[in-house]
């Protein structure tokens, strides 16, 4: 895509696909009177042809062409990983409902009905040229301000003129398209040092680069320049079409330069080149630096200014550092060997357990973290300070809502000088929640199969044994009844033993039906479901059991709701067993609410109870089988599993979120049919 100015979207490519001539004309000339240039064709192939050999910065299509229609191209086009953020808008004379969500199921960014007035089209346009700017500009900036990131942490100790070459001239071919790159920098009267990295390294050769030409280009160069011309480049290599120039300049004054190779013309677009005057700026940064240590090394006549000078750079490059630790998306602090802390960084004053840094800061340690165990944090820091080696630990946190979160704290050995006492520990706290749950997820998913294996094979095995020994318990009864026992005294005795055996196969045989439900492949017939009917036909058969008294339901779902493919059965047992579950969580009554809402194409249904809520330590067990909290014969802890199962079948999710003595949400996640 183009590069745009966002305040003025004139100027900008616009490619028209369309099958109707007559169409592309009006729509050439209102965007071509607005300042835009057009290319038009009639079919999706020519429009794919024109895409590999020209760049656009936006396509408006129809969505009725010959071949392959407009959502086929759209599609196509997000699947290329150089167009995923190419604008498309969808220009069609179709206006209905289906249609659009179609439209924008396929990737599109816009949907509009012709007819239309010229200044919706150019409003539209225009917007959707301003946003892809933006994204551009900041998927630019991020990339250049992690570029400088690390060129500064790199030049943070790079005194001498030669290091200073081989970090720019490195970072350069590193983070950028170059073939070759090349730094050369003065090096305290002694010429140039230049460093020169290709595709097999780098070497401090200067005769890699013509230093007669580079030296005369520098006596007058204040401004970056191209060369096209292979008799002009600098680099000794045939290989290039292309080298762009930059001085290192600080002060006014030219320290050296960086000259960037690139195979074709292509590569050196307008973000490669300010990602190279960057690096120049911050190149001549560091060489300043290096001069002046260069001078003070070899002058003890001014080594008291350089001194002031260097400390005066030290705080700057401290204060650069400072803000780069403050950037990380981590939490950290350090302390010293006094538990006092004397460093806090930004991420570690968020959140529900953040602070104020000027609060913590020189203060101990164990009376800013009181919510933890202090003599589990003394040992820590203890063995830290004693071996000299990282301690990690993973720890959990619950947030007011309720939401856990995962951390992984890092506590790490520093020395501030060669000694090798440390002399601070600093402890990094990672965010590792979306990885914890991925792999609990994983090993979940590997459980319930492990186990649907299992009972599918053991189930067949025990049922009929169960059945022999249901069937003869009461024939024994029928001939207790009919007197073949006659007034024995132990009759009774046999009759009730006989009961209990009955009751307890039958209950045998409810458990190893459920297992045969969770070992069932839940195949079905996939059709598309209201979900509002599903989850209103649960709360009807849930009012009906009389499971609970006081027990208020309420079913939040709009009847207009896009529909889900799956088999209605299986997710109205779901929606049950969930509700079911809830209102067992209620004993004293309270309010179940059956909600479902349409969320990024993903529908959510979420049953939500006002119980006593999962305590944490079993949160991580529910999708369990035979999992319960509920007294025997009251449950078979297989109820989440299968629906689990179920709603992994479907494509979907369960998630749950609790609180002790709030209540539970558990969350259905189910992708939108696309018929």
């Amino acid at each position: 895509m183009s590069a745009l100015n966002t305040q003025q979207t004139g100027g900008a490519t616009l490619l028209i696909v369309d099958d109707e001539p007559s169409t592309r004309e009006d729509l050439r000339g209102v965007f071509e009177g607005a300042g835009h240039r057009t290319i038009a064709v009639g079919d999706a192939p020519a429009a794919l042809r024109l895409l590999r050999k020209q760049t656009c910065d936006l396509v408006m299509l129809d969505v009725e062409l010959p071949e392959i229609d407009g959502l086929a191209l759209c599609r196509l086009l997000r699947a290329q990983p150089a167009m995923k953020q190419l604008p498309v808008v969808v220009f069609s004379a179709n206006s209905s409902e289906s249609r659009m969500v179609e439209a924008f199921s396929a990737g599109v960014d816009d949907y509009i009905v012709k007819p239309s007035s010229p200044g919706e089209l150019i409003s539209r346009v225009n917007s959707h040229l301003n946003d892809a700017q933006r994204e551009s500009d900041l998927i630019g900036s991020n990339r250049e301000l992690g570029f400088l990131a690390d060129l500064g942490r790199g030049l943070l100790r790079t005194l001498e003129p030669e290091q200073v070459a081989r970090r720019v001239a490195g970072a350069i071919y590193e983070g950028t398209n170059a073939a070759l790159s090349a730094c050369a920098v003065e090096n305290n009267g002694h010429g140039l040092a230049v460093c020169v990295f290709d595709r097999e390294g780098s070497a401090h050769n200067p005769a890699l680069i013509n230093l007669d030409r580079l030296e005369k280009w520098l006596r007058s160069a204040r401004s970056p320049a191209f060369l096209t011309n292979s008799s002009e480049f600098l680099i000794h290599d045939a290989q290039h079409e292309t080298e762009y120039l930059t001085p290192i300049r600080f002060a006014g004054k030219n320290f050296g330069a960086l000259v960037v190779a690139f195979g074709s013309a292509e590569d050196c677009t307008e973000n490669e080149c300010r990602l190279i005057d960057a690096a120049a700026q911050q190149g001549a940064f560091a060489a300043h630096i290096s001069t002046m240590y260069l001078k003070a090394r070899e002058s003890a006549a001014t080594l008291a200014q350089e001194v002031d000078r260097r400390t005066a750079e030290g705080e700057m490059q401290e204060r650069f550092t400072e803000a780069i630790i403050d950037s990380l998306p981590l939490s950290l602090y350090a302390i010293d060997r006094n538990y006092r802390i004397v460093a806090w960084n930004r991420n570690r004053e968020l959140g529900e357990l953040g602070l104020p840094r000027g609060e913590v800061l020189g203060r101990n340690i164990f009376e800013v973290l009181t919510k933890q165990s202090r003599d589990l944090l003394e040992r820590e820091f203890g063995r830290v300070f004693a071996t000299g080696e990282i301690h990690r630990i993973e720890q959990e946190t619950v947030t007011k809502s309720g939401d856990t979160h995962h951390w992984l704290i890092s506590k790490i050995p520093m020395r501030a000088d060669e000694s090798k006492e440390v002399s601070h520990v600093i402890t990094v706290g990672e965010n590792i929640t979306v990885r914890v749950k991925a792999h609990r997820a994983v090993a979940r998913a590997e459980k319930l199969a492990a186990v649907g294996r299992l009972a599918a094979g053991v189930v067949h095995e025990i049922n009929n044994p169960l059945a022999t020994i249901a069937a003869c318990a009461e024939s024994l009864e029928k001939r207790i009844k009919e007197g073949t026992f006659g007034n024995s005294p132990d009759a009774e005795d046999l009759r009730e033993y006989l009961g209990l055996i009955r009751d307890e196969a039958f209950r045998c045989k409810t458990i190893t039906n459920g297992l045969l439900d969770f070992s069932r492949l839940r195949a079905g017939q996939r059709v598309p479901v209201d979900i509002t009917e599903v989850i209103k036909a649960a709360a009807r058969l849930v009012a009906h059991q009389q499971r609970g008294d006081n027990i208020q339901i309420d079913v939040e779902a709009p009847p207009d709701l896009p529909r889900v493919s799956g088999d209605v059965g299986q997710l109205q047992q779901a929606v049950l067993a969930l509700a079911t579950n809830a209102i067992d969580a209620m004993p004293d009554g309270g309010k179940l609410t059956l909600r479902a809402i349409e969320s990024r194409s993903r529908m959510l249904v979420e049953v939500i109870d006002s119980g006593i809520g999962i305590p944490p330590e079993n949160m991580t067990k529910i999708f369990d089988p035979f999992f319960t909290t509920k007294d025997v014969g009251q449950g078979t802890g297989l109820g989440l599993a299968v629906c689990y199962g179920i709603l992994s079948d479907h494509g979907g999710r369960l998630d749950v979120r609790s609180t002790v003595g709030v209540g539970t949400t558990f969350t259905i996640t189910l992708p939108v049919a696309t018929y």
